[in-house]
């Protein structure tokens, strides 16, 4: 019976290309990252010598130019884009920045946060503590601070305190003057809110902390604090602050108050920070939060 060679049925893949193997018809090999398959019987003629090969495939660049991504991207946090000439890297930012685009022929970059209303920083109470305070995030970026929390607990009765620091510590000087009131429900409520009733203090110097009066607060309960103090750099008038907090006076919130204040730090000094504190007690609980606006 004749015999009819057919010849391969396939490719023959055969590495890398070597001058010293001979090579037929539809072997392929890998020459300098691209891949060409055999046309003609031959050895010693490396491709891309067209009388015995036809490429298959071209090979990438080899990150000269920086379309590598493998070279490209160095670090943990880098991100890749398109500028004048290829890929380029764009290194991670510092924490917090956001990426900024700069419009049709221009790169990108990393960017701060440009809000009018901003949270600077956040204190999760998870042991005892008194007092919270915070210190070091005024800048001339923001003209007032506030202090938000809407879920304080303390292990004692009694009133919210404030003090600001200066020198990065509290400051215990008789420069605090207030003047405060509150509305509370003085009867058990039913299906309405009871009897309302208010109170004031008129306004009084005090000795190291402003204080936000009214009855005592319970402790084991979950209050609220709303405290704002305006443009606390200034070195030319005094410092302003205003307060609201809530929270039931029994343990079963059957009487429900609610005291807020204006107040006055009499220096010009500039301050670095503001502490609460319970007047009895410690904090046991809550997430205070302190923001900027501008």
């Amino acid at each position: 019976m004749a015999t009819i060679n057919l010849g391969a049925i396939k490719f023959n893949w055969k590495g890398s290309y070597s001058g010293a193997t001979a090579y037929v018809v539809d072997d392929v090999v890998e020459s300098s990252g691209s891949s060409y398959i055999c046309i003609a019987a031959t050895t010693g003629n490396a491709p891309p010598n067209a009388s015995y090969w036809e490429q298959m495939s071209s090979a990438g660049t080899n990150g000269t130019d920086g379309t590598d991504l493998g070279t490209t991207l160095t670090t943990q946090g880098d991100i890749v884009y398109r500028d004048a000439s290829g890929l380029a890297r764009l290194g991670a930012g510092t924490s917090g920045q956001v990426l900024q685009s700069g419009g049709t022929g221009a790169n990108p970059s990393w960017t701060n946060v440009a809000s009018d209303y901003v949270k600077l920083a956040e204190t999760t109470i998870t042991t005892n503590t008194n007092p919270v305070s915070f210190d070091g995030y005024f800048t001339s970026d923001y003209d007032r601070y506030e202090i938000i929390c809407s879920d304080f607990v303390t292990s004692g009765d009694g009133d919210l305190w404030f003090r600001v620091r200066t020198g990065n510590s509290d400051n215990f000087g008789n420069y605090y003057a207030n003047n405060n009131s509150y509305l509370y429900t003085d009867t058990t409520p039913s299906n309405n809110i009871g009897t309302q009733s208010s109170g004031s203090n008129d306004y009084n110097d005090e000795s190291n902390f402003w204080k936000g009066n009214g009855d005592d607060f319970a402790s084991g309960k979950k209050h609220y604090l709303h405290f704002t103090i305006h443009d606390p750099l200034n070195t030319t008038d005094f410092k302003m602050m205003e307060y609201r907090y809530g929270y039931g006076v029994s343990s079963s919130n059957t009487v429900i108050q609610q005291p807020f204040g204006f107040g006055v730090f009499k220096l010009t000094t500039a301050l670095t920070g503001l502490s609460v504190f319970p007047s009895s007690g410690d904090f046991t609980g809550g997430t205070f939060k302190l923001y900027g606006l501008k």
